[in-house]
């Protein structure tokens, strides 16, 4: 049984909680490779708009994260497969990532496999809470060297730096781990079942 007098400070946090995450969705801020200052509306049609292309042109979307974001990169690059029916994969297998960040670097553990994988045409979308992730910026450095399409993901700090470095950028204005894989989850599945929407599966 629950004591009613213990209850006001944990319903309190949860609302609170709930307000966080639609505050980081509703203030996220999009940006394209230039900085300028993108709807979140146009940005969504804009991802699906290159998923299309990338679908019709038989190219591939790529997804990253470490941590929580990996579960989402391994997650969507499924549920674009399955359901939008494109070529979609994430650099998530274990043999592979220990291999390169044993014997080349750990910074290189999603850029040396999408230099093997990807070519020009393909989308990396890249899924990072502080968007500082040596590895992560590593491949979007890579993604730009080959001619790819980047969507970057992030939230904490404002400058972080793969906000600056993608064709469209997603950044969440919210300072916990919990806050910002929310939100990117949601963002995630709103992209899916947007394209979903307009193109079908």
């Amino acid at each position: 049984m629950l004591k009613t007098d213990k209850i006001d400070e944990p319903v309190a946090f949860y609302r609170e909680y709930l307000a966080g995450i639609a505050s980081a969705m509703e203030n996220m801020s999009v940006t394209d490779r230039n900085g300028n200052v993108v709807s979140q509306e146009k940005a969504i049609l804009m991802c699906c708009e290159l998923c299309q292309q990338a679908k019709t042109s038989k190219s591939s979307l790529f997804f990253v994260g470490n941590g929580a974001s990996a579960t989402m990169a391994s997650h969507m690059a499924a549920d674009f497969s399955k359901n939008c029916g494109c070529r979609a994969m994430a650099f998530n297998d274990i043999a592979l990532m220990t291999a390169v960040s044993n014997d080349i670097h750990y910074d290189e553990c999603f850029a040396t496999p999408l230099s093997r994988f990807a070519s020009e045409g393909d989308i990396l979308v890249t899924v990072s809470s502080s968007g500082n992730s040596p590895n992560v910026v590593k491949v979007i450095e890579r993604a730009r060297d080959m001619g790819l399409a980047v969507i970057t993901l992030s939230g904490m700090r404002a400058d972080n730096r793969s906000r600056a470095m993608g064709d469209i950028n997603f950044w969440l204005p919210a300072d916990t781990y919990g806050l910002v894989e929310a939100g990117h989850q949601v963002l995630l599945h709103c992209w899916l079942d947007t394209f979903l929407e307009i193109y079908g599966g």
